[in-house]
């Protein structure tokens, strides 16, 4: 089954133990760079194009990154996806873009709307969680598939890739109260979907499955990487201090920044493939922790001078997130999908606006938010496939049938969805009146 093949092989990506190349053939690793920069300009001229008809750019670099993927010309081929030397770039870059979450996290800020984003996210990633399982719970009751299928579905729902909503604030310049609040919960809902699906995973892998998921490896992947970063950027806010008193202080700071961030990417990479008996850390959470402790170690000014030069670096990383957020997806299944994956994408769109609406009501959230936070929150495709990859692992020597069900349904989502999720989070910044402000903000 042509869903099942892909969703196995993408469902579980390019994070396999990292080795150095075994062909020792330099020639070819600049070959594959080459080929990597070639796909980036390609994305960036799709993303000015996609710019000019007011679509976000992001659209460009996803159907950019679909079309020279493995499954169309190949252009980023499964060799280059699954090198050690992108790994390491990629992951290093994952971490940069968290540096756009947790430079938003400032706790005078977060006193005054924490309480409002805590329970949005909490509301939002179960009702989700409810929505999908229940809907899935009935069918499945109805067409006799084990009912526990339901929730781990349910569970893979919450699952949000922020990296699209992310670069779309980033290219159409949004401000406003969605943005502000998106942004930070865009860190809490990985946690809060990681515990989740965690919890049921383990549920049903003790009672279907004789394959455990050790309890360590649940904390690893849901608090390490925070922690990991918090440790490393309480160092380099100190170290930011005294570089902002040096003779050269944006320099500096720069400097500490930078080789700071190397470091704890590097520290995550030995863990990841070297110590851990499977890659599973996060590096966005890892990038979201370390940026969130410096940021609240130094001063406003600081943070300003240290991020405006750090905004094309960001902007960068994320077209290299979505290039490899696209290139795995195969356009194919658009064709094949079938009324499971119809059912998941609109259940989940139903479950993450509808809990996005009752928690802003419940907190008093401005009107924006309660109507169109929600849309902002549809992206999906990245953590869901690290999802279904575990779930299939679980599934696949107790009831094949029912991981069959999943990687079909998942993957053709994964497509579908993440196009879809575009216009709609565009859309969502659009009806909120946010485009453009941050520009306006800047002229006032």
């Amino acid at each position: 089954m042509e869903e099942a093949g892909w969703a196995e092989g993408a469902a579980q990506p390019s994070r396999g133990k990292f080795q150095l190349t075994k062909k020792g053939e330099m020639d070819m690793i600049i070959l594959d760079i080459v080929r990597l920069l070639v796909a980036i300009a390609l994305a960036l001229v799709a993303g000015k194009l996609i710019s000019k008809l007011r679509l976000p750019a992001i659209l460009g670099w996803l159907i950019v990154g679909m079309i020279l993927g493995p499954h169309a010309v190949g252009l980023l081929s499964n060799d280059i996806l699954n090198a050690g030397w992108f790994e390491v770039i990629e992951s290093i870059l994952e971490c940069t873009v968290g540096l756009m979450i947790g430079t938003e996290l400032l706790w005078n800020q977060m006193k005054k709307a924490g309480k409002q984003i805590v329970v949005t996210t909490i509301t939002e990633s179960l009702g989700t969680f409810l929505v999908v399982s229940i809907v899935f719970g009935i069918i499945f009751w109805v067409t006799d598939v084990p009912i526990y299928l339901a929730f781990m579905f349910g569970g893979i729902a919450l699952a949000t890739a922020p990296a699209p909503s992310l670069s779309i604030v980033t290219d159409m310049k949004t401000a406003g109260p969605v943005t502000s609040t998106l942004i930070p919960m865009a860190a809490l809902d990985d946690l809060v979907g990681a515990l989740v699906f965690f919890s049921v995973i383990a549920f049903v892998a003790a009672n279907i499955s004789s394959q455990e998921i050790p309890l360590f490896m649940m904390i690893l992947l849901i608090f390490f990487p925070v922690l990991l970063g918090a440790v490393t950027g309480f160092v380099t806010g100190k170290l930011m201090q005294r570089a902002y008193r040096s003779h050269a202080p944006l320099r500096n700071s720069l400097i500490v920044l930078i080789g700071m961030l190397l470091l704890s990417s590097a520290i995550a990479l030995v863990l990841n493939y070297r110590v851990l008996p499977t890659p599973i850390l996060n590096f966005m959470l890892l990038g979201m922790g370390f940026s969130t402790m410096f940021a609240n170690l130094i001063s406003q000014e600081q943070l300003g001078e240290i991020m405006k030069v750090m905004h094309p670096v960001i902007g960068f990383a994320l077209i290299v997130a979505i290039l490899n957020l696209g290139a795995p997806l195969d356009y194919h299944l658009i064709f094949g999908a079938g009324i499971y994956t119809a059912v998941y994408i609109i259940s989940r769109a139903i479950g993450k606006y509808s809990g996005a609406y009752v928690g802003a009501a419940l907190t008093h959230a401005p009107a924006t938010v309660k109507k169109y936070l929600g849309f902002t929150l549809l992206p999906h495709s990245g953590v869901s496939l690290v999802f279904t990859g575990i779930a299939v692992s679980v599934l696949q020597g107790p009831a094949p049938e029912c991981a069959q069900i999943i990687q079909g349904t998942i993957a053709a989502a994964a497509v579908i969805n993440e196009v879809i999720a575009v216009f709609i989070a565009k859309k969502g910044f659009e009806w909120a009146g946010e485009l453009n402000k941050a520009v306006e903000k800047k002229i006032e």
